[in-house]
């Protein structure tokens, strides 16, 4: 078995092209990308989450040695109260049942600050420079008919090694 192997087995699910050691668990992952698509649903004007990539971007992004810690542990710990919350059935859910549920978890002052914090990443993934992993083949920019600011970002992050 593979390390990558090893590590997708144990519920982790690695960065895109990032270090393979970190990445949300493979239940909270699954949870954040079905909201996404919740929010960004294939029927829109707009890419779809999983057209732009939304749950990479926000994997990724969320565990980069600058990303604030108090924000990854906010989406983290806000995950696994959603799940609690839903008592481990929304990605059973159809799309209707689905938005009653987070119509509901929203009501509460953590829901409404982590489902808005989703939302945020969500939009960074579908505006953000693709180089960062999101807006995959600009699709963000295409759908808002507009280029992108110069000049672009040549690497990932200023503070890569």
């Amino acid at each position: 078995m593979t390390r990558r192997g090893f590590v997708i087995a144990c519920g982790v699910v690695p960065l895109i092209g990032g270090d393979i050691n970190v990445g949300l668990s493979k239940d909270i992952y699954n949870h954040i990308e079905v909201i996404q698509e919740h929010f960004f649903p294939k029927d829109s004007t707009l890419p779809s989450a999983k057209e732009f990539r939304a749950i990479e971007f926000l994997n990724s992004t969320i565990y980069h040695k600058s990303f604030d810690r108090d924000i990854r542990e906010l989406v983290i710990d806000g995950a696994k109260e959603f799940i609690k919350y839903s008592k481990g059935k929304f990605l059973t859910y159809n799309r209707r049942e689905r938005e009653k549920l987070l119509r509901e978890y929203e009501e509460s002052s953590s829901g409404a600050n982590w489902l808005s914090r989703i939302m945020v990443l969500s939009i960074e993934g579908l505006l953000s420079d693709p180089i960062y992993g999101g807006n995959f083949k600009k699709s963000g920019w295409i759908a808002l008919k507009t280029d992108a600011g110069e000049p672009r970002p040549k690497s990932r992050y200023i503070f890569d090694d």
